[in-house]
């Protein structure tokens, strides 16, 4: 669960977006302090805004999901356009409400305890894919170490 304070920095989509029945095309979003702030979208970026302002929770993160981009799904090379299979196939950031089950006690939190460790609440959860083949992922721990922790799209081992 990320902390909804937390990332700066641009983020492009790597597969188009179906949402409210529309395919949103080669969008990106800015971040900052956890915030997008800006977004851009070759087609349909009205529905991001849709997205976006349905309520404060919608502007910011609430899941990140690294997924290797040599798996079944995604070397099917087909896009479902459903999330449920779509997310699958693609390492993937959500804009909206965190799963409070990643937090020890979340799903007894209350939404304002919810918010204090850093979740995000919203009506929202919409999911978006920004894996590809080329992906690099180092980590960097609480001492500031840096861990690689994905290469070429896939998780080092």
């Amino acid at each position: 669960m990320p902390d909804k304070e937390n990332g700066t920095g641009i983020v492009y989509a790597s597969k188009p977006l179906s949402y409210s029945g529309r395919v949103i095309e080669d969008f990106w979003f800015r971040f900052e302090n956890g915030k997008v702030v800006d977004h851009g979208a070759a087609k349909n970026v009205e529905a991001l805004d849709e997205l976006l302002n349905t309520d404060e929770g919608s502007r910011h993160l609430g899941e990140v999901a690294l997924i290797s981009y040599d798996s079944s799904i995604s070397n099917l090379d087909i896009l479902f356009f459903n999330t449920l299979f779509d997310e699958n196939a693609s390492c993937h950031l959500a804009l909206g409400r965190c799963y409070p089950e990643n937090v020890e006690g979340g799903i007894e939190m209350t939404e304002d305890e919810l918010k204090a460790a850093g979740g995000n609440t919203s009506t929202n959860h919409v999911d978006f894919m920004f894996g590809t083949e080329d992906m690099t992922v180092t980590g960097v721990t609480f001492d500031g170490k840096k861990i690689k922790v994905f290469e070429n799209g896939n998780f080092v081992i």
